[in-house]
């Protein structure tokens, strides 16, 4: 489990543990900065001096390999995984320069240092200014709340009106700034991975020409940087997304906060004084506490805390409720009071106060007192309005309408899909084609008064306003399982099973779309537009969860792995029925070994072949650039993507290589290659696509000849229909 999400709502009630959650998010960014700080000093030692180029070498790389991303909610996509595992694969790239002892590359200080202390200073020290300012505020909100509660209620009635609303005021601010800030806490914990990751690319790829081997370093390290290139690209196109939902669901939070509450155990929760009687002469103290109360069982918790000591947690206390009364002024010299009875202690009465008198109406209510207003604590989930959009006849033909068209006019433009058409003019075609007296007499095929781009924004826009997501609210949570975990194959199945349990008109209407959108991925040479990318534009359209919170917006990644999967595997989702026996998604079986890493006949270590990634890379001619899509992704966001890319794209096979997994004869494949066995056969449990020459690709059940050990290590050698090549010895076994 890595760091929790920070909820918007959460700031209104600002709790214990949410301020726990606060401080372990501000030790993250203070442990990463402490970590560019050493990084960048071990840095400019390279440039230092020769002499001690080979020990900082040595300290760089297990700085870098002791490193380790935290990440926001319980899972990480497979291209996070990657960019997490990429600073161990930089420190085995360190190690191999250093066997070599030749000089590294003095222009370091362009590539790394600069970006990362341009990254440190103005991200992460925009976070301790930040810090500095929430800290501030909290100190004076409380401050002024505790004397504002110690005004007399004698006192003129115009003086406590003119106080309620200076110490409202100050609320609404430290609310503002708290909302802020908790947004600028989580956008850099997802930031920092790209913004990091990507100079040490820069640095990684200028080391290499200063070596007498340069060369051949370069094109072993070529094929690993380009798949990290895709990876980092996809997850800065979803960090794009996900920031754009959390920007909206905390400006609807700042509007409305007490419409986007969320589901709590609690009848009623939230801050209250409690006084403490002392022996005389010293009076009664009043202490701040959370409380929280169920209604059902009458069970009242009250813990002691105290935001301007650093967050401290008191002891805390249980009862049981027996009754619950109103204080007026005139009992007692503060305001907002009411007391509570215990059940289970006879006799002991404790007297609460309330922020304002709002608040104590409310706590009356929930606590049976008197002057209860009709309203709860907790407000159900919100439901989305619905739109006119419904999934009928006529949405099938604004679906197939709208897919001719940009299949006929359009399946070649550059951002397909991402660049939007004109709000206006995509609300006017939408609204002409929902409506049965004009739709039939819209063009979309023949006329130019429609851009491709006002009918896919058009498309869009119906997808968005269903009352409910293509794929349903019901199956939401078990569509992003499989999306988190499992091996290729077993996420497959998993989305394949699943898309049969959804209705039969969800089903047809998205396989229609789906099939629609393979086609555009097919012409991606030409529109820029890979699975990746319409993974992140269709990933929120067809799916959705039904309560919007901060962790939820966190899973918009998965969903769009979950869309990935659904085009690239179209024909067996849609054509095919799932196998019967298919387990529920939540018992997905491990992923499958790594193929292991090759070695280079006159260099160190090869790179391995990663974990799968359902993502294609852009199909370009050698020495072609893609250009840039216009919509949704900035500028600098394809720039990575600027060398050549592969001609087709792969998905690699199954990840690690596991020397004692056991043979079909018993044996282990270290046992094979210590003994030296030779000329068996061999039967493929795992597909592979060969990445060199010397490889042969095969499928599941091939059966390769003349098995013998290699001198690589972790691989064999055989043949299969003729040709003769390298295996990965964790995908066969014996026969």
């Amino acid at each position: 489990m890595g760091l929790q999400p920070l909820e918007f709502s959460d700031c209104y009630l600002d709790s214990p543990w949410f301020r726990e959650r606060i401080r372990a998010h501000e030790a993250e960014l203070e442990r990463t900065n402490k970590f560019i700080k050493e990084l960048i000093k071990d840095g400019k030692n390279l440039i230092a001096a020769t002499k001690s180029l080979s020990a900082a070498q040595r300290k760089f790389a297990h700085s870098l390999r002791d490193f380790k991303f935290e990440f926001i909610g319980d899972a990480e996509t497979d291209d996070e995984r990657c960019i997490d595992a990429s600073l161990r694969e930089f420190s085995n790239f360190l190690k191999n320069l250093e066997e070599q002892r030749e000089i590294m590359a003095l222009s370091v200080t362009e590539t790394l240092i600069k970006p990362l202390e341009k990254f440190r200073k103005e991200q992460l020290g925009a976070v301790k200014e930040e810090k500095k300012k929430f800290d501030k505020e909290t100190e004076k909100n409380y401050s002024l709340i505790d004397k504002h509660l110690n005004l007399s209620a004698k006192k003129k009635d115009s003086h406590l009106q003119e106080a309620d609303i200076q110490v409202e005021q100050n609320r609404q601010h430290f609310y503002e700034l708290s909302l802020e800030y908790v947004c600028k806490l989580q956008e850099i914990q997802e930031r920092k991975k790209f913004e990091f990751v990507e100079p040490m690319l820069s640095f990684f790829q200028g080391m290499f020409t200063f070596y007498h081997q340069g060369h051949e370093l370069a094109k072993d390290f070529n094929h690993y940087k380009m798949e990290l290139q895709i990876n980092i690209q996809n997850t800065r196109n979803r960090f794009e997304g996900t920031r754009s939902e959390v920007e909206e669901l905390m400006n609807k939070i700042r509007q409305n906060p007490k419409d986007h509450k969320r589901a709590s155990q609690f009848t009623a929760e939230g801050y209250l004084y409690v006084q403490e009687k002392r022996p005389a002469p010293f009076g009664s103290s009043w202490v701040k506490h959370y409380c929280m109360y169920r209604k059902a069982a009458k069970k009242f918790n009250i813990i002691p805390f105290e935001h301007r000591s650093g967050g401290k947690l008191g002891d805390g206390e249980v009862f049981y409720l027996k009754e619950c009364t109103k204080r007026h002024t005139d009992s007692i010299d503060r305001r907002f009071c009411f007391d509570v009875e215990a059940a289970d202690r006879p006799g002991v009465s404790l007297t609460m106060q309330a922020f304002s008198e709002e608040e104590r109406k409310q706590w009356l209510e929930a606590l049976g007192g008197k002057e209860a207003l009709f309203h709860s604590f907790n407000r159900a989930i919100v439901p989305r309005p619905e739109g006119s959009a419904q999934l009928d006849k006529m949405g099938f033909t604004i679906l197939r309408k709208c897919i001719s068209a940009v299949e006929t006019r359009g399946i070649n433009d550059q951002g397909l899909y991402r660049v939007v058409g004109v709000s206006s003019k995509v609300q006017r075609l939408l609204s002409m084609l929902m409506d049965v007296k004009t739709c039939n007499e819209v063009d979309l095929e023949n006329s130019i008064d429609w851009e491709v781009k006002t009918i896919t924004s058009a498309l869009k826009q119906y997808l968005r306003s269903l009352p409910e997501p293509l794929m349903t609210y019901e199956l939401h949570g078990d569509f992003i399982v499989p999306a988190k975990s499992g091996s290729p194959e077993s996420r497959v199945n998993a989305i394949h099973f699943l898309v049969h349990k959804l209705p039969e008109k969800n089903k047809e209407m998205l396989d229609i779309l789906v099939k629609h959108l393979t086609n555009v991925s097919n012409h991606s040479k030409q529109n820029l537009m890979t699975v990746a990318n319409l993974g992140v534009v269709f990933g929120p359209t067809l799916m959705r969860p039904q309560e919007e919170t901060v962790a939820a917006i966190m899973d918009l990644k998965f969903q769009n792995i979950v869309v990935e999967i659904l085009i690239e595997n179209h024909e067996k989702i849609f054509r095919t029925l799932p196998d019967a026996t298919f387990p529920e998604p939540v018992s997905l079986s491990p992923s499958p070994p790594n193929a292991p890493p090759r070695q280079s006949k006159r260099q160190g270590q090869r790179t391995k072949r990663p974990v799968a990634v359902y993502n294609l890379c852009l199909e370009l001619e050698d020495g072609d650039s893609p250009n840039p899509p216009k919509e949704d992704t900035p500028p600098s966001s394809l720039d990575s993507l600027s060398s050549p890319s592969p001609t087709t794209a792969t998905v690699p096979g199954p990840p690690g290589p596991d020397k004692n997994h056991l043979l079909a004869d018993g044996g282990s494949f270290g046992d094979w290659t210590s003994t030296g066995v030779i000329n068996r056969k061999a039967r493929a449990v795992y597909p592979c696509e060969a990445e060199h020459s010397s490889e042969l690709s095969f499928e599941i059940g091939a059966i390769f000849e003349d098995v013998q050990t290699s001198r690589e290590p972790g691989w064999l050698e055989g043949t299969l229909n003729g040709k003769r090549g390298l295996i990965p010895q964790n995908y066969v076994k014996l026969l």
